[in-house]
């Protein structure tokens, strides 16, 4: 593999931005400087003259070939990877999630066996679904031996991954113990079932329905329990998919009381609100845990990342085919699997909603996308950064170039978009992963594309 020497761009980091020149060698970067002069000519270059020369993005959450009772998610690990890198982002997080009583080392290693065909760099979450006699020894030696520091934990989906309260506070002084942080989805899941229960007694089940089975109660009671969790175990607390205002205002009191938790939130919860559920069999599309909320909600959120109170976006990918005569799917949010697609847009959307409509600006953008979760979990400087021997994974970013998202031309592989028809302006112009160009100008380059399992430590 050749040299590869980037002049002349806007090198721009979380806390840095100048004009520079990079030279990538066997997949790391190997100088940072103005005008680079290098000797011999094993090597290529390309200039970046006006682009931002970004880290590749870090998403820390994603679901590829998910199944959901007999549904599976549309992308895989090989057209989700595709997908993250035309977008801009070089190394993504999926999960393991055993069945109740399944050991962690078996999940794994069934897991391990679909994430092959991955093109980009990944880790992986392990979820805990069960408290077994030998629990702890399994998070101990996911931590020492297979490179998992962070471990999802379910107050929701009590009948298959959830668990009580009891086993939450054991399972994070578990992880505490061993090394580890806790990553909580927080919603009450009695209450949805509870709730649930009654919609399908008075036949309420269509879409329009849907936030009324999953209202903001859920959320912010169990964000407040996961807290309060935290605080007494001593355990990192990282609250995936944050959607709610009052959310925000307690993971500030938290942080305030000196409690270690971290909060992400998703493009989906700050561009689109719940009037979306009005569209009959359309909505479908929509459906995802915790749903979409209100216009107050969205404020408050975007409240929270300029603040720094929300310290990551992720995508939380996972897009299931709607394939039906009209292409919409089940008028019924009983039976829609759950989850939105977004790894593909993930970085255009922050882009144009935040930086080029000034909520944010451009390193805010850089730390969410990128940086920070490359630090809460354990792969910064390799990730999440442009520095001397890091991992040569480089976005040369186009800030004036508009486009239009739809299912027509967007890379991830499903048959409808959440965003169809929203402008958006910046996006990847060439994409450099491990060292290697493997997105230009909206071609992907499958022979360039490679992906490594990442080995963690906290």
């Amino acid at each position: 593999m050749k040299d590869l020497l980037i002049k002349n761009g806007i090198i721009t980091t979380h806390d840095k931005q100048y004009v520079g020149d990079i030279l990538i060698s066997d997949g790391k970067i190997k100088e940072i400087g103005k005008k680079l002069i290098i000797s011999g000519n094993n090597f290529e270059t390309i200039d970046a003259t006006g682009l931002l020369i970004l880290p590749g993005g870090v998403d820390p959450h994603v679901h590829m070939s998910l199944r959901s009772g007999k549904a599976i998610s549309s992308d895989d690990f090989e057209t989700g990877s595709i997908a993250a890198l035309s977008g801009g982002t070089t190394t993504f997080m999926d999960f393991v999630t055993p069945q109740k009583g399944e050991p962690l080392k078996e999940a794994l290693l069934k897991r391990m066996e679909e994430t092959e065909k991955s093109l980009c760099d990944y880790s992986l979450h392990m979820s805990i679904t069960s408290m077994e006699s030998y629990t702890e020894k399994e998070i101990n030696d996911m931590v020492q031996n297979e490179g998992i520091i962070s471990f999802k934990l379910y107050m929701a989906y009590k009948n298959s991954i959830g668990m009580n309260d009891n086993d939450i506070l054991k399972a994070m002084a578990m992880i505490k113990n061993a090394g580890g942080i806790s990553m909580i989805h927080c919603e009450n899941g009695d209450i949805e079932e509870f709730i649930k229960g009654q919609l399908i007694s008075s036949k309420r089940t269509d879409i329009s329905n849907y936030p009324a089975s999953r209202p903001a109660e859920m959320e912010i009671d169990a964000v407040n329990r996961a807290i309060l969790f935290s605080k007494i175990t001593k355990c990192p607390l990282y609250i995936v998919h944050l959607s709610t205002e009052e959310g925000v205002e307690s993971v500030l009191k938290a942080k305030k009381d000196g409690v270690s938790v971290y909060a992400e939130t998703c493009p989906h919860y700050l561009i689109l609100n719940d009037s979306v559920y009005k569209k009959g069999k359309q909505s479908a599309k929509f459906i995802m845990s915790p749903p979409l909320r209100q216009t107050f909600d969205i404020n408050k959120l975007w409240d929270g990342i300029s603040n720094g109170i929300l310290e990551v976006i992720s995508s939380d990918h996972c897009p299931f085919n709607l394939k039906n005569d009209d292409y919409s799917g089940p008028n019924d949010f009983t039976i829609v699997p759950k989850g939105i697609g977004g790894v593909d847009h993930r970085m255009s959307l922050m882009y144009t909603k935040g930086v080029s409509e000034k909520k944010i600006n451009i390193h805010r953008f850089v730390n969410l996308t990128s940086t920070r979760p490359a630090k809460i979990f354990g792969l910064y400087p390799a990730k999440g950064t442009i520095m001397k021997g890091s991992d040569a994974d480089i976005v040369l970013w186009d800030t004036n170039k508009e486009s239009f998202i739809s299912a027509k031309n967007q890379f991830q592989n499903c048959d409808s978009s959440a965003y169809e028809g929203i402008k958006t302006i910046g996006c990847p112009l060439k994409v450099i992963a491990g060292g290697r160009l493997v997105f230009d100008n909206g071609l992907f380059n499958l022979t360039q594309a490679k992906g490594n399992y990442l080995f963690r430590k906290r």
